[in-house]
C-alpha cells in the first residue's frame, strides 16, 4: 500500500515530467515553425531563447501621457528583427510591404482597447488573414511573408496604431508587443507561417523537386 506522502510525491512528478514533456513538444514544434519560414537552423536557438525570456523585458523608449512607453523584448524586438532578417533575404519585398499593409489595416479594424488588459484582437483571424494573403502574393515565399506580415501587421495593427488610445487610459507602461499583445504578435506570425508553410512548398522543397525533375530528364 502506498503512504498518502508517497503518493503526493509521485504525483507531483509525474506533473513535472509531463511539463517537461509539453514543454519540449513546444520548443521541438518552434524550432521547425523557424526554420519552416526559412530562419536558419544556427540562429533557431538564440531566436527561441531572446524571444521566451525577452517577453519579460521592457526597454522603456518615451513618455505619453504620464505613461512610460517602452517595447518588449520578445514580443516586438526579436519578431521585427527577424522580419527584417527575412525581408532582405526575400524577392518580393514590395508584396511582403503591402501583405504587412492588408495585415495591419484587418488587425486595426479589430482591434479593441481594453482597460486594465491592453489591446483584444480575435485569435485566429490575424494569422489565417496572413497566411492567406501570403499565399495570393507569393506563394512560392509564402511562408516568410506570411511570418512578417502576421507579426508586424498585428504589431502595427494592434499596438502602434492604437498607441494614443493606450497612453490616454493612463496606464503607468506601455509595452508596445507586450501582456497579451506579445502572444497576438508571437502567435500569429508562428501560426501564419506554419499554416503557409503546410499549404505552399518552401524555395527549398522547389528547387529539391526542380533537380529531381531534371534528373529524370536527363535519364
Amino acid at each position: 500500500m502506498i503512504e498518502p506522502v508517497a503518493a503526493l510525491l509521485l504525483l507531483f512528478l509525474l506533473f513535472v515530467l509531463f511539463g517537461i514533456f509539453i514543454f519540449v513538444l513546444e520548443i521541438r514544434a518552434l524550432s521547425y515553425a523557424y526554420r519552416a519560414i526559412g530562419i536558419s537552423p544556427r540562429y533557431v536557438t538564440a531566436v527561441l531563447f531572446f524571444t521566451l525570456l525577452g517577453s519579460y523585458v521592457n526597454l522603456p523608449l518615451t513618455t505619453a501621457h504620464g505613461s512610460v512607453v517602452a517595447i518588449n523584448v520578445g514580443g516586438a524586438l526579436i519578431p521585427v528583427l527577424v522580419s527584417l532578417y527575412l525581408y532582405e533575404r526575400t524577392r518580393r519585398r514590395g508584396r511582403m510591404l503591402l501583405a504587412i499593409a492588408i495585415v495591419a489595416f484587418v488587425v486595426h479594424q479589430l482591434a479593441m482597447v481594453v482597460p486594465g488588459v491592453g489591446i483584444a484582437v480575435p485569435m485566429l483571424i490575424p494569422p489565417l488573414t496572413a497566411t492567406g494573403v501570403a499565399l495570393l502574393l507569393a506563394f512560392s515565399e509564402a511562408p516568410a511573408v506570411a511570418y512578417v506580415a502576421g507579426s508586424l501587421g498585428a504589431l502595427i495593427g494592434a499596438d502602434l496604431l492604437n498607441l494614443p488610445r493606450i497612453t490616454a487610459i493612463g496606464a503607468p507602461v506601455v509595452a508596445i508587443g507586450g501582456a497579451g499583445t506579445f502572444d497576438g504578435v508571437f502567435l500569429t506570425g508562428i501560426l501564419a507561417g506554419l499554416l503557409a508553410a503546410w499549404i505552399a512548398p518552401t524555395r527549398r522543397e522547389l528547387a529539391i523537386d526542380a533537380r529531381a525533375r531534371s534528373g529524370d530528364r536527363v535519364a
